[in-house]
């Protein structure tokens, strides 16, 4: 074996220092032989749908938190569902960075509102803001009902108002929704799949 100059000093440093180490008593092979615990041991189990797309792939997420009343546990890593019939364990990059969007200071976790010629946004309980969101649709509603046409056929027609919803919803859920909008009249809801 040819070895230059540098080469000889480099390898009689590492032997050396291998060497002295050992001396002093230490051994890599306790380390190495010592076992790691499992990080999803003590982990709560939560599967969920991806957000992203229309696909609607299956997610298991990890969280760790002491169970106690009122204290949110921290997400601590995100897979792809091997039992879900969609994805059966794959995600896409999208769905792979999930923990970065779970994690990220920027993701919105309270309602907020912007009052009319505001430029601030504030935050509000979940009670106030469905309260506000019912009044305006039912005085939309009321305004913009059309219960007969021009022919006077009974149309009973809500179109001023729409609602875009969720794609990754499972079929029960879609089901549901469409039957709670359709009964209100409303004619203008699609399904974010589609768009």
């Amino acid at each position: 074996m040819h070895m230059n100059r540098r080469q000889f000093f480099r390898v009689s440093g590492a032997g050396l220092a291998a060497s002295s180490l050992v001396a002093l008593g230490f051994s890599p092979l306790p380390a190495l032989a010592e076992t790691r615990n499992f990080k999803l041991a003590r982990a709560t189990e939560t599967r969920n749908t991806c957000p992203y797309c229309s696909v609607g792939c299956g997610i298991i997420m990890y969280s760790l938190g002491d169970r106690a009343k009122n204290v949110t546990s921290s997400v601590f890593h995100i897979e792809g569902d091997p039992d879900h019939p969609v994805n059966r364990g794959t995600l896409c990059p999208k769905g792979a960075g999930l923990l970065d969007f779970v994690q990220s200071p920027n993701r919105l976790q309270y309602p907020e509102i912007r009052e009319a010629g505001s430029l601030e946004w504030k935050r509000v309980s979940w009670d106030q803001a469905m309260t506000r969101l019912v009044k305006m649709m039912k005085a939309d509603r009321d305004a913009n009902f059309m219960a007969t046409n021009a022919a006077g056929k009974v149309v009973n027609r809500w179109t001023s108002t729409g609602m875009l919803c969720a794609s990754a919803s499972s079929n029960e859920t879609g089901y549901l929704t469409h039957k709670a909008m359709r009964s209100m009249g409303m004619l203008v809801f699609d399904n974010q799949a589609r768009v």
